[in-house]
C-alpha cells in the first residue's frame, strides 16, 4: 500500500512520504548539529591557549570588510526612516515627536538588523569559504590527528571576532543613522533641531541602547556559528563549498528575524516605555 502511494506520488512529480521524512530528519539532524558546534564554541572559549592572535586578526579582517558597507548603508537607511516617520507624525499633528519616532525606530531595529545583515553576508561568508577550503583541502582532518581541536583553534575566534565586530557595528551604524536622519529632516521636512533633539531625549533610555548592544552580540553570535558549521560541512568539491556560503547566508538571515522577533517581545514585555 505505502509502495503504491509512493509511486503513485512519483509519477504525479510530487514527493513521497519517505523524501519528505528524510528531509525533516536531515534538517533535524543539521539543526542538532549546529547547536552542539555552539555549545562546543562556548566551551572552547574558556579552554586554553586562547588563540588570541588569530582573534585578533580574525576581528580586524571582519571589520575591513564591513565597516565601510555599514556605514554607507546607514546614511540612506536612518534617512529614509525619519522622513517614513516624519511624515506620519506629520500628519497626525505630532511634529514635536518626529525625532523619538525616528532614533528610537534605528536603535532598536534598525540598526542591529543592518549590523547582522551585513555580519552574515559579508564576514558570514568569507568565514564559510575560507573553513570550506579548509576542509576539502583535509586542514582540519590533518589538525585533528596532529591532536589539534579545530574549533578552538579556528572558529572560537572568529565567532568571538564575528560578536565584538557586531556590537562594534551597532553603536557605528547608529550614530551614523540618527545624524543622516537628523540631517534629512531639518533640510527636506522643515524641522528644528531643538524639537528632535527634545523628543529624543525625553522618549529614549539607557536600557533601549543596551538591547540593541545585546541583539548586535547574539546575532554575530549566530552568524559565527552558522557560517563555521556550513564552512566545515562542505558536500563536494569547490561547488560543495559555494553551495555552503549561499547555505550559511540564507540560513542565518532566517535565524536572525527569528531571534530579534523574539528578543523584541522579550524587551517590550520587561522594560516598558518611558512615560507609560
Amino acid at each position: 500500500m505505502a509502495e503504491g502511494e509512493a509511486q503513485q506520488a512519483e509519477e504525479k512529480g510530487g514527493l513521497s512520504v519517505a523524501e519528505v521524512g528524510g528531509g525533516v530528519r536531515n534538517a533535524a539532524g543539521a539543526a542538532g548539529a549546529v547547536f552542539r558546534l555552539f555549545l562546543q564554541v562556548i566551551r572552547g572559549i574558556f579552554r586554553r591557549p586562547f588563540q588570541f592572535r588569530e582573534f585578533i586578526e580574525q576581528s580586524w579582517f571582519i571589520a575591513s570588510v564591513t565597516i565601510l558597507p555599514s556605514a554607507l548603508v546607514a546614511i540612506p537607511f536612518g534617512a529614509v526612516v525619519a522622513m517614513q516617520t516624519g511624515s506620519l507624525v506629520q500628519q497626525l499633528g505630532a511634529e514635536a515627536y518626529t525625532g523619538a519616532t525616528g532614533v528610537l525606530a534605528v536603535v532598536q531595529q534598525g540598526a542591529p538588523l543592518v549590523t547582522s545583515l551585513l555580519i552574515a553576508g559579508a564576514a558570514g561568508s568569507a568565514v564559510a569559504a575560507d573553513l570550506g577550503a579548509r576542509t576539502i583541502r583535509e586542514e582540519l582532518d590533518a589538525m585533528r590527528v596532529l591532536g589539534i581541536d579545530p574549533v578552538q583553534r579556528l572558529v572560537v575566534p572568529r565567532v568571538l571576532g564575528m560578536m565584538l565586530v557586531a556590537v562594534l557595528l551597532n553603536g557605528l551604524v547608529s550614530i551614523v543613522g540618527i545624524s543622516g536622519g537628523y540631517v534629512f529632516n531639518i533640510l527636506l521636512q522643515g524641522g528644528t533641531p531643538g524639537a528632535y533633539l527634545m523628543s529624543f531625549a525625553t522618549f529614549a533610555q539607557l536600557p533601549d541602547f543596551i538591547m540593541a548592544s545585546i541583539k548586535a552580540l547574539v546575532f554575530g553570535l549566530i552568524a559565527g556559528v552558522v557560517a563555521s558549521y556550513c564552512g566545515m560541512n562542505p558536500k563536494g568539491g569547490p561547488k560543495g563549498v559555494g553551495d555552503a556560503v549561499n547555505l550559511s547566508v540564507v540560513v542565518t538571515f532566517l535565524l536572525l528575524f527569528f531571534a530579534n522577533l523574539i528578543l523584541t517581545a522579550m524587551y517590550l514585555q520587561i522594560v516598558p516605555p518611558r512615560g507609560s
